[in-house]
């Protein structure tokens, strides 16, 4: 099993090898992180930014699947030291990594999502996640019959966590006394990558009586969805419009657009008159996390639904409604 698992990260690091050598390029380049690039959420959203950034310019880039933690450096000096400018990375995973590395290519402009790197060449986006994850609590607990509703989260991580407080303070603004069923998926990355785990877990929640569940767990995710498809049951997207893989069964996606953040970082990375280093925050404003209504669920969301979230976003924007952020205090107050 050690060889086995010894002659694979050697094929991955030649793979890797080869496909970053050859000629020197200039194109943006976009590495994806662990969960893989269709994993119809996180990554996949990333991937169709870059794909219409593609489309509307006719540009190119480059890109990288991880296939584990130990590629993170390598990918990320091969890409910079044959030109690659601006270069994005996706999640909280790349802070020890990309540091020593932007500052010893300190021509390349780098963008991180998820993750707050301190460097003039870097430009750190984080998502007001919880925000949307309010909005998407509110419209379960409208939904709830049972007055129970679940959470499947992917890796046990602050981040997560702030998925999960701002759905849980978003269901009690609905229903005070709504019961709600908190798991994760596992404490490693491979938690990103686990429908099995994720649809167990979905399945001892509905048995426990939740009637809608939210999963932000990754390519994880797609177990929930399909476990609450197949007992009738609601589930709850995440990151990607997760909502024609189950028609009817999924009440919404809570709308995280990291494809218009690679869009806009493609555009303007290159130019150091337009990168924007520092820290970005995407919100409701700009509509970069938000829910998602179109053809596959409009049946399951009336008028009157709609109006009661647009009020509450109204709330939130205007500062009636204080969404805790997890992530600036580990204190979830429910």
């Amino acid at each position: 099993m050690k060889f086995a698992s010894s002659i694979k990260a050697l094929a991955g690091g030649i793979a890797l090898s080869a496909l970053l050598s050859g000629a020197a390029f200039a194109d943006p380049a976009l590495i994806y992180d662990l969960g893989g690039k269709f994993d119809k959420s996180f990554n996949e959203a990333a991937y169709n930014g870059a794909e219409k950034w593609k489309a509307d310019t006719g540009g190119n880039y480059l890109e990288l699947e991880l296939q584990n933690d130990a590629q993170r450096e390598q990918a990320l000096r091969r890409f910079a030291s044959q030109g690659a400018n601006p270069i994005v990375v996706m999640s909280f995973m790349w802070e020890s990594v990309l540091a020593p590395l932007a500052a010893e290519f300190p021509d390349t402009n780098f963008v991180v999502i998820d993750a707050v790197v301190d460097a003039p060449n870097v430009q750190s986006i984080l998502f007001d996640e919880h925000t949307g994850s309010f909005l998407v609590g509110a419209l379960a607990a409208m939904k709830s019959e049972t007055g129970t509703i679940g959470f499947v989260g992917g890796m046990d991580v602050p981040l997560i966590h702030k998925f999960y407080c701002g759905y849980a303070q978003g269901a009690k603004a609905v229903n005070p006394d709504i019961k709600l069923i908190e798991n994760y998926t596992g404490t490693t990355p491979a938690a990103w990558n686990d429908p099995v785990t994720a649809g167990e877990l979905a399945t001892a929640a509905s048995d426990a009586g939740a009637d809608v569940i939210f999963a932000a767990a990754g390519g994880s995710g797609l177990g929930v969805l399909q476990t609450m498809a197949d007992q009738g049951k609601y589930s709850i997207g995440v990151d990607s419009n997760q909502n024609y893989l189950h028609p009817g069964s999924v009440l919404t996606s809570m709308l995280k657009r990291v494809d218009n953040a690679v869009i806009e970082a493609f555009t303007n990375g290159a130019d150091d008159a337009t990168f924007k280093p520092g820290l970005t925050i995407l919100g409701l404003d700009g509509d970069f996390v938000d829910y998602a209504v179109d053809e596959n669920n409009q049946s399951l969301i009336t008028p009157e639904d709609q109006a009661k979230l647009d009020e509450l976003k109204g709330k939130i924007a205007s500062g009636e409604i204080e969404v805790h952020d997890y992530t600036t205090d580990n204190n979830c107050p429910l």
